[in-house]
C-alpha cells in the first residue's frame, strides 16, 4: 500500500469518526490551486473546523500530528482564509484540528485520535 492509498483510507476513517461525533462535514480535499488543500472542513456546533488528517502505520518517526509542519500549518491557515472569503463566512468561531489515524500493516484502522485546537 503506497502513501496515497494510506492517506485516502485515513481520510475516510477521519470523516466517519467526525460524523460519529456529530460534526457536519462541509468539504473534503478543499484545494486552492497550487497553494494547497485542507483535508476536511466541518462544523462542530457553531465552530468552523479545518482538519488535517495524518495516517501512519506507527510512530517510529514521531506522531502523525508532529508531521504537520510549520509550513503546512501556514498553508492550511491561508487556504482557510480563502475558503471563508469565497463563501462570505465572517464572525464565526474557528478551530484548526489534526486527526491522527493509526493503521495496522494490512491497512485496517487501529485507532483515531482527534486533537482539537491543534494549532
Amino acid at each position: 500500500m503506497n502513501n496515497r492509498e494510506l492517506g485516502k483510507i485515513g481520510e475516510t476513517a477521519a470523516l466517519e469518526y467526525i460524523m460519529g461525533c456529530g460534526m457536519k462535514p462541509l468539504a473534503r480535499n478543499y484545494r486552492v490551486g497550487r497553494l494547497g488543500e485542507i483535508d476536511i472542513i466541518a462544523k462542530d456546533g457553531d465552530t468552523l473546523c479545518f482538519i488535517e488528517v495524518k495516517a501512519r502505520r506507527g510512530d517510529r518517526y514521531g506522531t502523525p500530528a508532529e508531521a504537520v509542519s510549520y509550513t503546512k500549518r501556514n498553508t492550511i491557515i491561508r487556504v482557510a482564509q480563502i475558503y471563508m472569503d469565497r463563501f462570505g463566512i465572517h464572525d464565526v468561531p474557528l478551530r484548526f484540528d489534526v486527526i491522527e489515524v493509526y493503521m495496522e500493516p494490512d491497512g485496517g484502522i487501529e485507532s483515531v485520535e482527534h486533537i482539537k485546537g491543534a494549532f
